[in-house]
Order: structure tokens, then sequence, then C-alpha cells
């Protein structure tokens, strides 16, 4: 009757208990070099030598918020500036100490806090601390309001010496408590950066330092690693050992304790295991948004050499060459429009170019980013081009733009008229957009706000005209090479029958051959030119007589770029 039972948690964890961070150095972390010079100045600094600041005459910080993407080590920061520093490790993960009961989740801080002062020098790190320190308008629980309250009366009481510093790691900073951001709280704020070429490739050789490598080049892959945090790294690495593991597993006798000396020599891991762990592991940074890897060159798109060469020299030049650029005083278009009817590949093109250039390609779609909640289309706006700073080299591409940002003071929804005032500021360069491009396509350019044409924004215009009888075989040629074609095919006698269509119409036309061929005969094995007659009296140009001179128009002002006064003129007015 006596017998007592008492249950505890336990989100105070110490360096002790912990285990793996007393190994934990700067020479475990790739890249990062600007960060952990801060974060040492900051941090170590104080702990180590805090006379320095008091012959300054100034108080420590107390507080540092690391900032940025999941996985992108501000963990790993923080452990190795405790170890170096000799520092005691207290590690408080933000979702595990809200408690129901009231009262336990301040006691939980109290307690942390408490013990960290007796054991000092020493850091607290709260790991995910916006889950923990919301702002407080934004929430309707007390528990969050309290613990908020109790982490600034802790962080008050804290003494000014700087021998216990604060460390909190969010991947939302702007959804933390604004009370916890004022100077004498976390009046320090640090924000690790998605990895360049040089820091992905210092950090593969720290997870590939242990490795059996063949045939492996670092920097190429490092290079095919646009927007990989570190913690995507590592995976990659991880999913490249176990299928070079996967090779040699029907050689390994499982029935035997011990695998021979000559066989472990053997195992090796190669390039080919690395360039599909990059299929199976995606950046984690971009799996929330529309990114795409498009696997479409320019040897895809038939004919429009004039317009790949422009792009050539608009997109691919500045992202592969910006030093040469540079060095010219040449300046870098802030947007290109494609204009031109549909079906003429201006999709197309833009996945090529991304390609090319090897950037990342961010597909959006009109439709998909307008809410019927107030604010939500405009947060998509600011996440998109967030995210494409993050992941730079990146291309944005807006398809359909016209239905994202259509001419403001029609009559119609509001939200388009928030969403152009959002687009316009993204593009106006509030922020850099250094190594971010920005294509539109519209086959109606007439609905798209004028405003967004003035230099700045889109201010290269691109038509992408109906294709020429050069284009025409280039793009039968591009639709046939897969086609086990008659040779009483005549790509000749093609050209001439397709007069007026369009690079969607012609490939509609080879699918409809092909098809017309197995109806007739499931076995055959040869697609003839009177199913290429036939797939011709259903497969009809997209354009027709009206549309063709409404386009023609189009191009005799926007071919070779944008003549302002005529063509905005015909921009945004109907």
């Amino acid at each position: 009757p006596h017998t007592r039972i008492e249950l505890q948690s336990d989100e105070v964890r110490s360096e002790g208990e912990l285990g793996s961070i007393s190994g934990v150095t700067y020479e475990d972390i790739g890249g990062l070099k600007a960060e952990i010079k801060r974060v040492r100045e900051m941090i170590e600094l104080p702990l180590k030598h805090p006379e320095i600041f008091k012959r300054l005459g100034v108080n420590p910080p107390k507080g540092i918020l690391l900032h940025g993407p999941p996985g992108c080590g501000k963990t790993l920061i923080a452990r190795a500036v405790a170890n170096e520093s000799g520092a005691r490790f207290f590690d408080i993960a933000g979702p595990e100490i809200i408690s129901k009961y009231y009262g336990e989740s301040e006691k939980h801080l109290r307690e942390v806090f408490e013990k960290a002062q007796s054991e000092a020098p020493s850091i607290i790190f709260i790991d995910e601390i916006d889950s923990i320190a919301p702002k407080r308008e934004d929430v309707t629980g007390e528990v969050e309001r309290r613990v908020v309250a109790q982490l600034l009366t802790m962080m008050d009481g804290l003494k000014p010496r700087g021998d216990v510093i604060v460390i909190g790691a969010t991947n939302r900073v702007n959804a933390i408590d604004p009370a916890l951001r004022r100077p004498g709280r976390f009046d320090r704020e640090i924000e690790i950066r998605v990895p360049d070429l040089d820091d992905r490739l210092e950090i593969l050789q720290v997870h590939t330092r242990k490795m059996p490598l063949r045939d492996v080049n670092l920097r190429e892959l490092a290079s095919r690693m646009h927007g990989y945090v570190g913690a995507d790294i590592e995976a990659v690495c991880k999913e490249a050992a176990m299928l070079a593991l996967s090779r040699f597993l029907p050689e390994i006798d499982l029935q035997h304790d011990v695998i021979p000396d000559d066989l472990l020599e053997e195992i090796s891991v190669t390039g080919e295991d690395f360039r599909r762990a990059l299929k199976e592991v995606e950046p984690s940074m971009i799996r929330d948004v529309l990114v795409e890897i498009p696997g479409v060159g320019w040897k895809d798109v038939g004919g429009l050499d004039e317009i790949k060469q422009k792009l050539i020299e608009m997109v691919e030049w500045p992202i592969k060459y910006p030093e040469r650029l540079k060095a010219m005083g040449i300046d870098v278009p802030g947007g290109i429009l494609l204009i031109g009817p549909p079906g003429c590949g201006k999709t197309l093109i833009a996945k090529a170019v991304a390609c090319e250039s090897s950037a990342n390609f961010i597909a959006v779609n009109g439709p998909e980013i307008l809410s019927k909640w107030l604010g939500e289309s405009e947060r998509a706006i600011r996440e998109i081009f967030r995210k494409a700073r993050q992941t730079a080299p990146s291309i944005i591409f807006f398809d359909e733009i016209d239905s994202i940002a259509p001419v403001r003071g029609m009559e119609g929804s509001r939200t388009s008229e928030r969403i152009v005032n959002q687009l316009l500021t993204e593009m106006d360069g509030m922020r850099e957009l250094e190594g971010v491009v920005v294509l539109g396509a519209t086959n109606r350019p007439e609905m798209v706000d004028p405003a967004l044409l003035r230099p700045g924004r889109f201010d290269r215009v691109l038509f992408i005209p109906p294709p020429s009888r050069a284009d025409r075989e280039q793009i039968l040629r591009i639709h046939t090479s897969s086609m086990p074609l008659d040779d009483d095919v005549s790509l000749k006698e093609l050209i001439d029958l397709t007069e007026g269509f369009l690079g969607a119409d012609i490939r509609a036309l080879c699918t409809e051959a092909g098809l017309i061929a197995l109806r007739e005969d499931f076995n055959a094995e040869k697609v003839q030119m009177r199913h290429f007659r036939a797939a011709l009296s259903v497969i009809k140009p997209t354009m027709d007589e009206k549309a063709r001179e409404v386009y023609e128009r189009m191009e005799r002002m926007f071919k070779g770029g944008r003549q302002p006064v005529e063509a905005n003129a015909y921009i945004g007015y109907r």
C-alpha cells in the first residue's frame, strides 16, 4: 500500500548521456567555414576567454539563433562547438518538452537552465525552437504561451559573464515569438545556407574519407547536387555504399561468421553506385515545391536556332559563366517572357535551357498556386522564390503566366491582384536573385499585367514562331527517330504536307501514324507512308487563319527581343 510509482520524462540530456557528441569536431563538418567562424567568435570565445569581453566593457551574447533548412548542419555545429570549447552540452528537443500537465513544461525548462548554470561552462541547445516558442498571437493553447514566458524569464535571468550560452535552431525563423529575437536574448542570428559547389565537395570528402572508392569523381558528383544539404549528401553516400554491397552480396556466404580478406579487399564504391544513389535520394530542400530535373536538351528541340542562341546567352551564360559577364560589364536580364501559340514548344524550350545549364527547374502552373484562402497564394509565391534562392542556380518557370498575373483593375478576383503585387515585389530585386532566372510563358500576352514588362522584371520578350520548313524537318526527324519507318516514308513529302503545323501537332501526327499501323496489324513492324497520310486526315493544324494573323502580328512586334513602344501598346491592353 505504501509503494509509490513516479513517472518522469527525460527531456534534459547532458553531454554524457548523448555519447556521440564527444567525438564531433569541426573536422566533421564539411563546408560552412564562414558560419563556423561566426559561431566560434560568438560562443567559443566567451566560453574560453571571458576576460576579452570584460576588457572591452561589453557583455557576450546570451543566445545564438541558427536558422536554415532541415539537414543543413545546425545541430552538428552546436555539438562541435560544445566539444571544441570543452563545455557541457544540454540538448532540448522542442516538441518533447511540451507536456499536457499544468506547469510541467515550464518545470522542465527551469531544470535544464539550473543544471546548465551549476555545471558551467555549458551550452543549452534547443532544437526546433519554433515548436516551443511560437508567436504568442498565433497560438490558442495556454501551454505554448506559458513556455514562451518561462523561456524569456530564464534567458533574462542568465548571468552576463557568458559561461552559459543558449543556442536555438529552427528552419522557420519567422515563426518564433519576436520577443525572443531582441537584444539580450537571442541577439545574434546566423543563417546556415544551402551549400554551394565547393561546400558540397568538402561534405562529400568528409563522408567518403573512409570509403574504398573506385572511378569516382567527387567534384563532378558535387556539381550534380544542386539543392542538396549536408544530410542529403550523407544519405547519398550511405545509399551508394548499400548499392555497392548489393553487388557483392551474392559472393558473401551468410552461413560463415567471417568474410574472407580477399573478398573484403574487392568491395569498393564506384561512380556508378553514386549516380544510382542520386536517383534514389532527392534533395530535401525542394521536395515540397514543384521541382523537376528535366531530361530534355537542345537536341530534343527541333529548329528555333535563333531562339536557342538567345536563351543560351540570357540564361546559360549568367549561370555557367557569371564572372565573364561581370568582367565585361554585362547586365543579366531580370526575366524572360516566352510568347507564342499553344504547342509551339515554350515549355519544352524552358526545360531544355534548365537541363543544359544544369540548373534546378521549378515549374509553376498558374492554377496550382491560386487559393481561396487570404494570403495563401502570395505565401506560395514567396516560398517559391525563397526556395529558388536557396537552391540556386535555379530557373523558375511560370507556365500560363496570364492566369497568375492578369491585368489589374479588370473584373475578377482580388486574389489575382495580390499575386501580381507579390510577383512584382519578388522580381523588383528587394532581395538579390543571384543565380535565379525567371521564365514566363503565355499564348495570351494581351492578358499579362503591363507592369511586369518594365526593366528589371520581364525585360526580354521572345516570340516563339510557328516552325519553318527547315524547323519542321528537324522536328519530324526527332519524333520519328525511334519509329521503325518503311522505305516508302518520304520526310520531304511530310514536310510539305505539314505546312502550318506546330511542334505539338507534328508530335501528335507521328503518334497517330504509329497507332494507325498497330490498329491495322498489331504485329506490324514498320510505319508506312499511307499511315501518315491517314493520320493527316485526323490531325489538323492547331492554328486557323485568324489565329495565324494574330501571331504574325506578334512576331513583327517581338522578333529579336522587345520593341518598347509598339509592344507595350499590345501587352496588357486588349
